[in-house]
């Protein structure tokens, strides 16, 4: 007979919602893919590793918040953008010009003359 005693530990599983493209495809979160985007955009910018790690936390959170089993990969980009506008400007303008897949220097200027309003 055993006399040890023992407690387990539950953990909430904290699910993700699986993103659905432009194209309609579904596919999981990929938190590394978050992170490469975020890198790219912030590359040579005076932006901690730290910073970057909130701002990815803060970016699951909000996704598991929404409590949907699937968002759209607009909702999701424009989350990021969000969050960059508010970590570094010159990384938003990065981010949202492949994002928004601008065409000319025109939608640049647009795009920033909008962060100063």
């Amino acid at each position: 007979m055993c006399k040890e005693r023992f407690t387990t530990f539950e953990m909430a599983e904290l699910v993700m919602p699986r993103i659905v493209k432009r194209d309609g495809s579904r596919e999981p979160f990929n938190e590394d893919k978050l992170r490469a985007g975020l890198q790219r955009a912030l590359e040579k910018r005076p932006v901690s590793t730290e910073q970057v790690e909130e701002c990815i936390s803060r970016l699951k959170s909000s996704l598991r918040a929404t409590g949907e089993r699937e968002v759209s990969s607009e909702f999701l980009g424009n989350l990021i953008m969000d969050a960059l506008k508010e970590l570094d400007k010159v990384a938003y303008v990065r981010f949202a010009s492949v994002y928004r897949s601008f065409e000319d220097i025109r939608e640049f200027g647009e795009e920033i003359a909008r962060l100063g309003d």
